[in-house]
């Protein structure tokens, strides 16, 4: 479990599949417009028990870091994830994440940007996450600058998000310590 003051991020369990499934549903128009197309099995609990199981196969496997984004009243408020782990001479990671409406704006997002960063940085010795955010979305860009990032340039058409192919802002943040 990696805490800060207001949140706390843990490996999801099959226990937590309702709470997630809950979190998707009541936040689906919200996230819609940031999303990749799913299909309404997606938002079922047999579905989101899988997903589970694949996410800690993928960790035990070194290939994906799935974590709930956790109020500390122990409320699932989002969902946080290094994927696309690439070792040897690249040692790097995207990072992804996803705030229910009702908890964005207040800090949280930023929070846990910061908690990935120091685990991903210090307990998976990576040395550079990267993230794509479709340029309109303001509020994910500024929340990946207080947590350090940098902008290096857009991708053009590079994610297809709500059927659409989308320009993506990349930023990205290298572990401080391997600058020399």
């Amino acid at each position: 479990m990696l805490s800060s003051t207001n949140i706390f991020l843990r490996p999801f369990h099959v226990t937590d599949a309702n709470d997630l499934l809950q979190l998707q549903l009541q936040n689906k128009e919200f996230f819609e417009p940031f999303a990749m197309v799913r299909s309404d099995t997606y938002y079922t609990l047999i579905q989101q028990q899988k997903y589970i199981q694949k996410w800690k196969e993928n960790m035990e496997n070194d290939l994906e870091y799935q974590f709930g984004i956790y109020h500390h009243a122990h409320t699932l408020i989002g969902t946080i994830s290094l994927f696309q782990i690439m070792r040897g001479s690249l040692q790097s990671a995207f990072i992804g994440y996803f705030l229910g409406r009702e908890y964005n704006g207040r800090g949280y997002g930023t929070e846990a940007v910061k908690l990935m960063v120091d685990y991903a940085f210090n307990q998976l010795e990576l040395h550079r996450i990267e993230a794509g955010v479709m340029p309109h979305n303001i509020g994910s860009i500024r929340v990946l600058e207080k947590a350090g990032f940098h902008k290096e340039g857009v991708a053009i058409q590079n994610v297809k998000i709500n059927g659409t192919w989308e320009d993506h802002q990349v930023l990205a943040i290298i572990n401080p310590k391997d600058f020399q």
